[in-house]
């Protein structure tokens, strides 16, 4: 009657780091976390990658958020209108 019991537990401690695991994918392959110097913004993205999830966009390197052909098409340009959601430090 113990294991049962001990079995149980496992198995919600385990189906619960699943669900986190997959929250945390979903957040990966859908939205791009973009470091600036005082945020964070999130940009959502135009395909289901984990490519660009996480870009450093802090100081001079600004003006590549325009080359990335992923960035643009997911909408880089609105980033700076404060139409993208932020996360202030």
């Amino acid at each position: 009657m113990v294991a049962a019991e001990v079995r149980e537990f496992i198995m919600k401690k385990v189906g619960i780091i699943a669900v986190i695991l997959a929250a945390l994918t979903f957040g990966a392959l859908n939205y791009h976390f973009i470091l600036m110097d005082s945020s964070i913004k999130l940009l959502k993205k135009a395909d289901l990658t984990f490519d660009n999830t996480f870009v450093d966009a802090r100081g001079a390197k600004k003006y590549k958020l325009y080359l990335n052909p992923a960035l643009a098409e997911a909408g880089v340009k609105d980033l700076f209108k404060d139409e993208s959601i932020t996360i202030g430090k």
